[in-house]
């Protein structure tokens, strides 16, 4: 009798993949004019390995309070969250002030290229998955593949520099578009910063090779030890901007210190919202018990 080698196959691959396989539908939440989905990191790669393994486009951007204000500015910008298919939440301040609306978010949800980098290189590793980064300085690109490489020799990576010409049908746009397509990767980071690498996709996602491709911004400059990432105990208390902010004041001054002043119409309103809709469900539910009551005193039977 034949036994087919498919079940057994599928069990040593779960054995060998170190998240679990099991988990809750991804829930996708609106909150200060803006979508944002509640993933941990690890669910995360589920998403990636899944899009992979089917060779389906996907677009995984990341929202915190710099992106919520050039959404509510930018429309090329926004348009590329419209059409995310999944978007991650970088910005612990944000997480404090969900829950303060009463939504289900929870410390863990903060989810960034450096909370998950190191399970998706390892991922990377095991499965030789070919890698195209998009972004940075000339030579740093190359400087962060070459560290890959060494360190995850199982990974095929191909870098270029984020300094071209990014207009619709140019020259180097297009040259650009060739590179990627001719190399074929199955993950695509761009990381050209807030909002050039987003608009940049949104406008090529139809002309680039089906792969997931993420918006990582400055995440190569941390492979090529160009940018110091700050401890992760930092994000997770929501100071992480304040270390970014005293290693280069002049260019994020204006992103932390004056921008979120613009989102605050937005947080008055989502509050303002959050106590009407807490004062409903209270009315609605004295009104159930009272439904209750009446039902149980007319059968003659105990209120409860």
């Amino acid at each position: 009798m034949e036994h087919s080698t498919a079940p057994q196959e599928e069990r040593r691959q779960q054995a060998r993949t170190p998240f679990r396989r099991r988990r809750r539908p991804t829930e996708r939440v609106f909150t200060l004019g803006v979508h944002v989905d509640l993933v941990r990191p690890e669910e995360v790669m589920h998403h990636v390995v899944e899009a992979v393994a089917s060779g389906e486009r996907w677009r995984i951007g990341n929202h915190n309070a710099h992106s919520i204000y050039l959404s509510k500015i930018n429309a090329d910008f926004a348009a590329f969250f419209d059409a995310a298919d999944l978007i991650e939440i970088d910005s612990t301040p944000l997480i404090f002030f969900t829950r303060i609306l009463g939504l289900h978010t929870r410390p863990f949800h903060r989810c960034t290229y450096l909370d998950w980098r190191e399970h998706f290189w390892s991922l990377a590793n095991r499965n030789q998955w070919r890698i195209f980064y998009l972004g940075g300085a000339p030579d740093v690109a190359e400087r962060a593949a070459e560290s890959l490489r060494r360190r995850y020799p199982g990974v095929l990576i191909s870098a270029r520099n984020g300094y071209f010409d990014v207009s619709a049908g140019s020259n180097e746009n297009t040259s650009v578009i060739d590179e990627v397509t001719a190399f074929q990767p199955q993950i695509l980071f761009v990381g050209m910063g807030m909002p050039r690498q987003e608009i940049w996709i949104q406008q090529n996602i139809d002309l680039l090779p089906a792969c997931v491709v993420f918006s990582v911004g400055a995440a190569f400059d941390y492979e090529a030890g160009v940018q110091c990432a700050a401890p992760r105990w930092m994000g997770r208390a929501g100071i992480e901007w304040l270390f970014r902010l005293v290693g280069d004041p002049r260019r994020l001054f204006f992103r932390y210190c004056i921008e979120p002043w613009f989102l605050l119409p937005a947080c008055c309103a989502d509050i303002a919202r959050a106590i009407v809709d807490r004062r409903l469900l209270r009315s609605h539910e004295k009104t159930r018990t009272k439904i209750r009551r009446a039902d149980a005193a007319n059968l003659g039977a105990p209120p409860f």
